[in-house]
């Protein structure tokens, strides 16, 4: 007869490899922010290394010369590369069941439920958790560096290793609304009209250079009232794709604005995204990826583990930006 702890390993080992993509998709749910990296492609696959090196040009070539002639042309090297570096992070959940549950559950039926209910457990909690991470500081223990830190409120900070106070170049674009929201008693979102976007349009042109623009704006729930409350008489929503997703969506110059409050965002804050230089990269052998169960020597009980293992990357922070309180 096959032991109980055998069929619950089989079952929670399966169901989690069969829905990995459910998986993915239960998060993104969590998030808008989530579900645009993983829409435009913005997650990455890396094999091994000891860290996640991302490469930055951050110079001009200085050898652009207008000449004449026999002009000597200027042949010097031009230092226009230098690379961020950021950490591995680690994520483990695991699936755990006591030799008592498994066997007061023994029968297939009773294990199956057993396993599908510690599985739904994994999945919302994993969902909840790294959606908040994704809008971090990655100040917690291990925890990646989401956007608090990538796009911080002051602009400056220490990301992927480059130390942006001496390296201008790495400084993200600030916008604060503190005069006009929060100045002179406040402003309720009745009031907004005509504000908000008074406070945007400034930082979206700061952030347009060519054909780079922001191409995804997240906003707090304060926030979001403030800008739709300045869209009564003409609401520009986004696609029916995005609404049947269950985001709230707007839109600003044809970028859309998404209501992501409840994802761990703070609060008085509106992000302005240039996913082009985002990246959401993961180890190839640790990505939502189903361990051997483990029976604790010391204990009646059986764990599967689940581990994801990566980091929050950018590429270029001056084309990222915040508007707060």
């Amino acid at each position: 007869m096959v032991s109980p702890n055998a069929v619950f390993t089989e079952i929670v080992t399966t169901t989690f490899r069969n829905h990995r993509k459910t998986i993915a998709d239960n998060v993104s749910k969590h998030n808008a922010l989530y579900r645009k990296m993983q829409g435009s492609g913005r997650t990455r696959k890396e094999d091994g290394g000891y860290s996640i090196v991302t490469p930055l040009e951050y110079a001009m070539n200085g050898t652009y010369q207008r000449y004449s002639g026999f002009d000597v042309l200027n042949i010097a090297q031009s230092d226009v590369f230098t690379a961020a570096e950021y950490n591995w992070r680690q994520i483990a959940i695991n699936v755990v069941s006591s030799g008592y549950e498994l066997r007061v559950n023994s029968g297939p039926q009773r294990i199956a439920n057993l396993a599908k209910s510690r599985i739904r457990n994994a999945i919302h909690t994993f969902a909840n958790n790294f959606s908040s991470d994704m809008y971090s500081d990655g100040t917690l223990p291990n925890q990646i560096g989401g956007l608090q830190n990538i796009v911080s409120d002051a602009g400056t900070g220490t990301v992927g290793g480059i130390n942006s106070t001496t390296n201008p170049f790495w400084q993200s674009i600030v916008q604060s609304a503190a005069a006009p929201l929060q100045g002179g008693g406040g402003i309720t979102p009745s009031g907004a009209q005509g504000v908000m976007e008074s406070l945007m349009l400034p930082l979206f042109m700061q952030l347009t250079r060519n054909n780079d623009k922001p191409n995804m704006i997240v906003a707090s729930n304060d926030y979001y009232q403030f800008f739709e409350a300045g869209q009564v008489t003409l609401k520009r929503y986004t696609n029916a794709e995005e609404a049947d997703a269950g985001f709230m969506a707007l839109a600003f110059h044809g970028v859309p604005v998404f209501f992501d409050g409840v994802s761990g965002m703070p609060a008085a804050h509106m992000y302005f995204l240039n996913t082009n230089y985002l990246e959401l990269v993961v180890h190839s052998d640790a990505n939502m990826t189903i361990m051997e169960d483990v029976k604790p020597y010391n204990q009646d009980a059986v764990v599967v583990p689940v581990l994801w293992m990566g980091n929050f990357v950018c590429s270029n922070r001056s084309l990222q930006g915040t508007l707060k309180a």
